[in-house]
């Protein structure tokens, strides 16, 4: 294969297709609080160690110490943190000056707590490389540890040693990741990382009723001309004292208010019942589309996906849709509304989302979608009582008018004109107004009905994602991945620990990879472009992976082989605060073009430092021992094993005089 065959392996925009970048917050935070003991920064210095970011452990450990926290146990982190995860060969002059530094600061080693035997064997490991020392006399003092610090050592000294020895700590590290690989419930937790914390439920409340001017207006002016009109005639039939026509009056008047309320009654429900089928109806204006990037844009995004997904059982998609548009326009438009004013992401309330779709479709599926119309279908009595106060309101006007008539032809007239005129102006008016006021406390008790049903959801939803798992259990789930495919790697080619010079890796978010991070914290992906690099005597093996971490399957996508000589330039071009890409530059061929940060634009609370936080996400990647790799190639070619080898040597020997007599 040549090398133009490899080109832009791993290229692209990886971009395409994220959800937007979510923080979450966990217990044990990377961020160093205001007033922080020696002791408390260290102990979070320890924390970025063992979520694979020993650059910020160093600089947190030294601090402890220079403030005065220097025990054992922080001497022991200190030098794991300066040598975690390298072979001798990729010791560069600052790695070898920190390990001086540290070395001279050493106490005199002669206690036997678990943390001074754990410093010891570490000494150990440096001087065996400056002495003659048996590799087996090695291996037995490390086999005699007390668990912690032995899994530790391996854990980031494992790559260290070299020979059998090496041999044989690899296949115990390789052990230990399968073991842990899907450790604490992996496959049921790691989703929940990526998923954003839930907003609460907002209540709805139905407010004051909404009665128009005009209708106030014609009801009271209209009310108050009836009510006159109505005194005048039965002060007329009063004036005449006939006892029959008094009853009749009081019958139509009763009867007239009977049938106005049971009326009303009966028009609010009715009219409900219209409302709610018109928001089955898509509205027939043209809705505008939200504006690109926007909080309703990407609700409209969850909600066609919802709806899209949700599809009832033999039911075809795209009638499902059709038939259900008018109740997705009213659903979106109802979220849009309550969480419009609120720094809400769309993200955060997609549960509700998913909440009110799964319900639309278990109402249809039920055929109960308009079971509304049996709920405000209006009760017997109602049309009764309103039917039956008609006929009554007629037989006492056909009774009274003409008495009216007789006794006050001209006054009479009038105020039988009256009465129909402003009973025919306020009737309308007064409808609206108790239709109102019905109106408010039926959406409140459906509001309120609603409410109980989206919190017990939102219950159940967080319930779900309370195991949520830490930022270190999700990077000691990376690093297992990371050595399994290492070791695959290796029983690909048939090479043994012990043959590789050094490896190393490029880790870049996949196309539509969803990506987290705690506060403070380096950026997780749910998907990985892995390229793994392997020196060995002989040049370059390369195997790129697609890496699914929440399903923890990998597989590779391109296997290389080239010379040390082959590669021309290594370099990171973008800043730190924007998007960066790997690009591997080869004396032939097109470069190799990876995108291994993002821009972290997105939930930056006040107390954070994006530049921190993009250095502590390629501190987690492990780029920085990569770059100091595949520098050394592209500088000095194959001659870069023999010239490291020389001085990893030379400096070995002074450290071993500086060493021996810490042993004690």
């Amino acid at each position: 294969m040549t090398m133009t065959d490899f080109t832009n392996t791993a290229s692209g925009d990886a971009r395409v297709g994220y959800q937007a970048g979510i923080v979450v917050n966990l217990n044990g935070s990377y961020k160093v609080p205001p007033g922080a003991t020696p002791e408390e920064i260290f102990r979070i210095g320890v924390e970025f160690l063992k979520a694979r970011m020993p650059l910020e452990a160093r600089k947190l450990i030294a601090k402890a110490i220079a403030l005065g926290h220097a025990t054992e146990e922080v001497h022991f982190y200190r030098l794991l943190a300066q040598l975690s995860g390298k072979n001798l060969r990729e010791l560069n002059s600052d790695d070898m000056e920190g390990l001086k530094t540290i070395c001279t600061e050493l106490p005199e080693l002669r206690g036997n707590d678990d943390w001074t035997v754990g410093l010891r064997s570490v000494v150990a490991m440096l001087t065996y490389f400056s002495s003659t020392d048996e590799p087996a006399l090695l291996d037995k003092e490390l086999a005699g540890l007390p668990p912690l610090q032995r899994e530790l050592i391996v854990d980031h000294l494992g790559e260290l040693l070299d020979g059998s020895v090496q041999d044989r700590m690899w296949l115990r590290s390789v052990e230990r990741a399968g073991q842990l690989q899907l450790a604490n419930d992996r496959e049921n937790r790691v989703w929940i990382f990526f998923e954003p914390e839930p907003r609460r439920p907002r209540r709805r409340y139905a407010g004051r009723p909404r009665i128009r001017l005009a209708d106030l207006l014609r009801a009271g002016l209209g009310g108050a001309a009836f009510l006159y009109a109505i005194g005048s005639i039965g002060w007329l039939l009063a004036r005449g004292g006939e006892a029959t026509l008094l009853l009749s009056f009081a019958a139509a008047v009763a009867g007239t208010a009977v049938s106005l309320w049971s009326g009303s009654i009966w028009h609010f429900r009715v009219r409900r019942v219209r409302v709610k089928d018109a928001e089955l109806v898509p509205s027939r204006r043209r809705r505008r589309e939200a504006p690109a990037g926007g909080f309703a844009r990407r609700v409209d995004r969850i909600f066609d996906d919802c709806f899209g997904r949700y599809v009832p059982r033999d039911t075809d998609r795209s009638y499902w849709l059709k038939q259900t548009r008018g109740l997705r326009e009213r659903l979106r438009d109802e979220v849009v509304d309550m969480y419009r004013d609120q720094p809400v992401k769309a993200d955060e309330i997609a549960w509700l989302i998913r909440h009110l779709v799964a319900d639309v479709k278990r109402r249809w599926q039920k055929d109960t979608l308009t079971a509304y119309r049996q709920r405000w279908r209006t009760p017997a009595w109602v049309q009764v009582s309103c039917l039956a106060g008609l006929p009554v309101l007629a037989i006492g006007c056909f009774q009274i008018a003409p008495a009216v008539v007789a006794t006050s032809p001209i006054a009479g007239t009038g105020w039988i004109v009256l009465a129909l005129v402003s009973a025919v102006i306020c009737a309308p008016a007064l409808l609206a107004i108790v239709g109102e006021h019905l109106r408010v406390p039926a959406d409140q008790a459906e509001y309120d009905e609603q409410y109980r049903d989206r919190f017990l959801a939102y219950q159940r939803w967080a319930d779900k994602l309370a195991p949520r798992p830490s930022d270190r259990e999700m990077a000691d789930w990376l690093e297992c991945d990371r050595k399994l495919l290492v070791d695959r790697a290796l029983r690909q080619y048939r090479l043994r620990a012990s043959q590789v010079i050094a490896h190393a890796f490029i880790e870049a978010p996949h196309r539509g990879t969803k990506r987290a991070r705690v506060h403070h914290g380096p950026l997780r992906y749910s998907k990985y472009q892995m390229l793994l690099f392997l020196l060995t005597d002989d040049g370059v093996r390369q195997v790129n992976f697609l890496h699914d971490f929440e399903d923890t399957d990998s597989f590779p996508t391109e296997r290389l082989n080239y010379r040390f000589d082959a590669v021309a330039a290594v370099r990171v071009h973008g800043s730190p605060t924007s998007r960066q890409h790997f690009e591997l530059t080869p004396v032939n061929g097109e470069p190799i073009t990876a995108l291994i940060s993002e821009t972290i634009d997105e939930n930056i609370h006040p107390d954070e430092d994006v530049t921190a936080l993009s250095e502590a996400t390629l501190d987690a990647s492990g780029l920085p021992r990569t770059l100091n790799v595949l520098e050394g190639v592209a500088a000095e070619g194959k001659e870069w094993i023999r010239y490291q080898q020389r001085r990893i040597e030379h400096r070995l020997e002074v450290l071993g005089d500086i060493l021996r007599p810490s042993r004690g």
